[in-house]
């Protein structure tokens, strides 16, 4: 794996390795001494130009767990604040000897353009409204992990689908590994010719959230993205959490086995309910454990390969 830039650069081989992957790798989360020197030697930059937690502390801890030196640098604090360019910055940046950049962009296509100006591995951690392929491999992993093999599973994906870059990626990775996937959604925060989209791609929508949660193996819960709204996308919160929000009620409705998940962060209240967040049947917290593994598994592929530890290494748990 050269970059990671969207899911479409990984067949369905490629996403169940990382997802083996982040297993050996989950299992280092454990340990007391939580260290591989797969990346000794290596050098990783977290170069976000948009607020994240979850995202950027994952990719921190994973670079340093897998023993690279991680440097994390944010828009705020650096010469983009004085008008520097992103062409200027990342070639800057590599041209200090860099072996990795993670990039979190609030333009769509970012990392693909950064990709051709460097010779780093470049790892997309969510640009603009296009994709952000590590949290669909986190949200696929636990799903996995709790369910079993994805093939022939029914998963909603639920809210403001037009402003996710997480709905791109999660849907291309569930596809990849045989779920059946519905959209949910009113139609003004249905993603603009979806209609064309679900005919080439093989996925279902809705605009019924009732009739469609009593099928599911999964409901994945997408945060309303208020900052990135310029109009009336629906009248009022309490509307769209009537018509669309994993409320108390709506718990009745999914079938027993049914989980649920959320990338976060979440708008507690808004699109799911502090009783569907803190059910036994949540996987939100289970999604941010997982986010340390798959991206440690994601930087070993990028930046190891066959000279890091091996599979078999990682499961016997040969540490530093």
């Amino acid at each position: 794996m050269r970059h990671l830039l969207s899911m479409h650069d990984l067949d369905r081989d490629e996403v169940l390795q990382l997802l083996d992957t982040a297993a050996s790798m989950h299992d280092v989360q454990r340990r007391e001494v939580k260290k591989l020197p797969t990346l000794r030697g290596r050098t990783v930059v977290n170069l976000f130009f948009e607020d994240s937690t979850r995202t950027r502390s994952s990719f921190e801890i994973a670079g340093k767990w897998l023993s690279a030196d991680v440097i994390n640098i944010s828009a705020k604090g650096s010469s983009v604040s004085k008008g520097e360019s992103l062409r200027d910055t990342v070639l800057t940046v590599a041209a200090m000897g860099v072996d990795g950049l993670v990039i979190r962009h609030q333009a769509s296509g970012a990392t693909l353009q950064v990709s051709k100006w460097i010779d780093a591995v470049v790892i997309n951690a969510g640009d603009g409204m296009h994709e952000h392929p590590t949290q669909a491999l986190l949200d696929a992993y636990t799903i996995r992990h709790r369910l079993g093999d994805l093939e022939g599973r029914h998963i909603a994906i639920v809210g403001d689908l037009t402003h996710s870059r997480v709905l791109r990626s999660n849907l291309i990775c569930l596809k990849t590994l045989g779920a059946r996937v519905t959209l949910v959604a009113p139609p003004t925060l249905m993603p603009s010719g979806i209609d064309g989209w679900a005919a080439k791609d093989g996925f279902d929508t809705s605009y019924d959230l009732d009739a469609v949660l009593p099928t599911v193996d999964g409901a994945m819960m997408l945060r309303v993205q208020r900052e990135r709204m310029s109009g009336g996308f629906f009248p009022t919160a309490r509307e769209y959490t009537v018509g669309y929000g994993l409320t108390r009620e709506r718990l009745e409705l999914l079938p027993d086995h049914a989980v649920i998940a959320h990338p976060g962060p979440m708008n507690r209240g808004l699109e799911i309910a502090a009783d569907a967040a803190d059910s036994a049947r949540s996987l939100i917290l289970d999604q941010v454990s997982a986010g340390v593994a798959v991206r440690m598994a994601v930087l070993y592929h990028a930046l190891a390969g066959e000279q890091g530890v091996g599979e078999r290494e990682l499961v016997e748990g040969k540490s530093v």
